[in-house]
């Protein structure tokens, strides 16, 4: 499947994904308005806004958000959840393809949405849409784990293994300080050497609930359903009988924000 294609596999549960996708630490978002000065009246370009989890945090600093999505069902439910929010417009497009319009920004942000973006296109686009002095914005979730916490991956392997034999995504998340040890693509010929911060965050589950999480991801999403609900509803089982019917879904929220590089 395509990376364009792939990243348009959420617009099938919008609902799902609203409801359980993590959101972004409130420390992260004044993290950026220190480091970018974002703030009342500010442009700012948001990248992939899925439902608007992020795109209400920008908002709630004063910015004026064109919000840029892909997915017709997704736009709409983000239009839907920031009606009342003035400072808020969002487009049905990719960032590739979106009309300017000759408008420029302080600030573009892209949450847990820029792997999505063509790497050929992006990164130089990304510099052209900036005013002088803007800052480009990557926010993200890793999964992780705790060496001494039972884990999902962990206790299931043999389920992921017997529905979807030998699947590359299949494996355990990396422990905390592994995680950020690992090398994040950036364009130094287009942008500073980023700031990063990193944010602990976690979602606590019950079987079911971990089920539906997992069935909103782009891993799940691309398997066949007649392969996905089986093993969602094994998974779900076995989180419930294994691990008390309580599981952790832990992440590694991280910042990287770096200046536009005049050139």
């Amino acid at each position: 499947m395509e990376r364009s294609q792939l990243g348009l596999v959420f617009n099938e549960v919008p609902e799902l994904y609203d409801r359980v996708r993590p959101g972004y630490p409130d420390d992260l978002f004044t993290d950026l308005a220190g480091l970018s000065g974002i703030g009342p009246g500010s442009p700012v370009l948001e990248v992939g806004a899925g439902t608007g989890q992020a795109t209400r945090s920008l908002a709630a600093l004063g910015c004026e958000v064109t919000a840029l999505e892909p997915g017709p069902e997704m736009a709409a439910l983000a239009r839907d959840r920031l009606a009342a929010l003035g400072s808020v417009h969002i487009e049905q497009s990719s960032f590739e393809a979106w009309d300017d319009h000759g408008v420029r920004f302080d600030a573009i942000v892209a949450a847990s949405s820029w792997h999505w973006v063509d790497p050929a296109v992006g990164w130089l686009r990304a510099h052209e849409l900036l005013l002088p002095g803007g800052w480009l914005a990557l926010l993200g979730h890793m999964v992780v784990r705790r060496a001494d916490e039972p884990e999902m991956y962990a206790e299931t392997a043999d389920l992921h293994e017997k529905f979807s034999p030998g699947n590359p995504g299949w494996g355990h998340p990396p422990l905390e300080e592994e995680a950020r040890a690992i090398e994040q693509v950036w364009d130094a010929s287009f942008f500073e050497e980023p700031v990063v911060h990193w944010y602990p965050t976690v979602q606590w589950f019950d079987g079911r609930g971990f089920a539906d999480h997992l069935s909103s991801t782009s891993l799940y999403r691309k398997l066949d359903p007649s392969v996905r609900e089986p093993l969602l509803d094994a998974i779900a089982e076995r989180i419930r009988t294994r691990m008390g019917d309580r599981a952790a879904r832990r992440y590694l929220t991280v910042l990287r924000a770096g200046r536009r590089r005049e050139r």
